[in-house]
């Protein structure tokens, strides 16, 4: 019999479509939850909310949901004190619940008048189980792609060999991988299409380039240049890449890279 996982509260799975990745700036446009009973019984819910504010293209184009499909629908506040009700006495899971889709929740309570609150209640998130279970370390890429242990580790030698076995292994594991250099080159950019800086610190979200790393992660550039350049200084001053540095900088005169001009 395949495991199952013992509970002693009710457990809301949940998973939220939305308007962008800021909580204090973007919706909700559809909330999917299973609440499952100690018991084993579930109760489902699905809903398409109106967010009251246009949806970017870019979000459309990732799940799907136009301002049309929700004109209709029921605003969050709408909805709110059943939601709550809903959601009363369970523990939360999810898949990155703790990075996005409780922040987004729980804002939208509080423009809702309601304080939902996630103290007292466990969280189960399966990115986190994920990442535990398989870190992203070359030790662990070691020996998973080639079922040895990594001797020597963080030294210069030691990682720079086993990094050249480690891709050995994954193109033996993995045939779809292109084994031309070009090609595989470019399977690695394509690995996070939204992003814009070679590092990866600034992300595409709709028309808007998001910060992708640190304490601001998922705020907007241009929100941070108008309210909190602080952190964009802080990005000139330290150890960062050229391009990194001058988004950071054009960004403090008012400068914002259009995405279509990319």
């Amino acid at each position: 019999m395949p495991r199952t996982l013992e509970l002693t509260r009710p457990l809301a799975v949940f998973d939220i479509e939305s308007t962008g990745v800021v909580p204090q700036r973007d919706r909700i446009v559809e909330l999917a939850i299973q609440r499952i009973e100690p018991d084993g019984s579930v109760r489902k819910t699905v809903r398409r909310l109106n967010p009251q504010i246009p949806i970017p293209a870019g979000a459309t184009a990732i799940h799907g949901i136009s301002d049309a499909d929700v004109a209709t629908a029921p605003t969050f506040a709408e909805i709110a004190e059943k939601l709550y009700a809903f959601l009363d006495g369970c523990d939360l899971a999810g898949y990155n619940i703790t990075g996005f889709d409780i922040p987004i929740l729980e804002a939208e309570f509080h423009r809702a008048g309601i304080e939902f609150k996630t103290e007292g209640r466990k969280i189960i998130d399966a990115y986190n189980i994920f990442c535990k279970l398989y870190p992203r370390t070359l030790s662990a890429a070691y020996k998973l792609f080639c079922g040895k242990e990594l001797e020597g580790a963080h030294g210069a030698a030691a990682d720079a060999a086993a990094t050249w076995e480690v891709i050995a292994g994954q193109l033996e594991k993995h045939p779809e991988l292109p084994a031309d250099a070009d090609e595989l080159a470019a399977y690695c950019e394509q690995s996070d299409p939204d992003a814009y800086d070679r590092a990866r610190r600034f992300r595409w979200c709709g028309d808007e380039l998001v910060v992708n790393f640190g304490k601001h992660a998922g705020r907007t550039l241009r929100d941070l240049a108008q309210n909190d350049p602080g952190f964009l200084r802080w990005i000139l001053r330290g150890d960062f890449a050229d391009d990194v540095k001058n988004l950071a900088s054009n960004a403090l005169i008012g400068k914002f890279p259009e995405r279509n001009a990319k």
